[in-house]
């Protein structure tokens, strides 16, 4: 049975003050809460990964970094390698978010080789991708979803997706005023289902926890998680206050 997960990507927010507050915060509102089959996972800054860890050492929330680089070491200024997320800890981390790739120009290519880091490493990857508004105007999306996942994660074996998890993420409903139906995300969480099965087998796909990563609120939760294919959330800005992101694990 394949794992429910709540995931909160906080991106470049909270200091050292604001991120333990935060932690101690969601930590009261679900520290009476049955998560059964559900992981709960938090995803600070480099900076407040420590402290992050220390804090939720005894209980149910799992930290992730938001990002890693391809190569053991170097002259990567700025950079974190998996020997050092390790070294604190850390088991999971996201890479290819649209933000990572928007802004940061990372391609398919360059998550493969991060790919191949994080496996080589027994790191778990939060793989993201997804859509723009151009490719769902001019229903391109599907092709679009294929190619990113055929380009970084299609070279990989099958018994590596024990350690992926996805993250859907239509780029074009997160702060453009487009809205997502959960009818949408069911659409593309079966394609995606589709898609690995066709590559490798049904088991595969069938085991594999594919997230929604379009602007997941309180409000939508339980209508979007509701859906078969899809299999709990990559939130955003929900994540950053405790009684909210509280109600996102609720409606899992």
């Amino acid at each position: 049975m394949r794992k429910k997960i709540v995931a909160g990507n906080w991106k470049m927010n909270n200091d050292l003050a604001e991120t333990k507050s935060l932690i101690n915060g969601i930590q009261s509102e679900i520290e009476n809460l049955e998560l059964n089959n559900t992981r709960v996972i938090v995803s600070p800054s480099y900076v407040n990964l420590s402290l992050a860890l220390e804090l939720t050492s005894s209980n149910k929330i799992e930290v992730a970094s938001q990002n890693m680089h391809q190569a053991k070491s170097g002259a990567f200024t700025g950079e974190v390698s998996a020997d050092m997320l390790k070294s604190l800890g850390i088991k999971s981390v996201i890479i290819g978010h649209s933000e990572r790739r928007q802004y940061f120009n990372e391609t398919d290519a360059l998550l493969a080789e991060k790919m191949d880091a994080i496996i080589a490493n027994n790191l778990e990857a939060i793989f993201c991708f997804g859509e723009l508004l151009e490719d769902r105007k001019s229903d391109n999306h599907f092709n679009v979803v294929e190619s990113q996942l055929k380009n970084a994660l299609f070279h990989l074996k099958a018994e590596d997706f024990s350690s992926i998890v996805l993250a859907y993420e239509p780029v074009w409903a997160i702060g453009t005023g487009e809205t997502a139906s959960p009818e949408q995300a069911q659409e593309m969480h079966a394609f995606i289902r589709k898609t690995i099965a066709e590559k490798y087998n049904q088991e595969v796909a069938d085991s594999i926890s594919i997230l929604y990563g379009g602007s997941v609120k309180p409000a939508n939760a339980v209508e979007i998680f509701s859906k078969e294919d899809v299999d709990g959330g990559l939130i955003g800005g929900a994540s950053l206050k405790p009684a909210d992101f509280a109600a996102i694990i609720k409606a899992i």
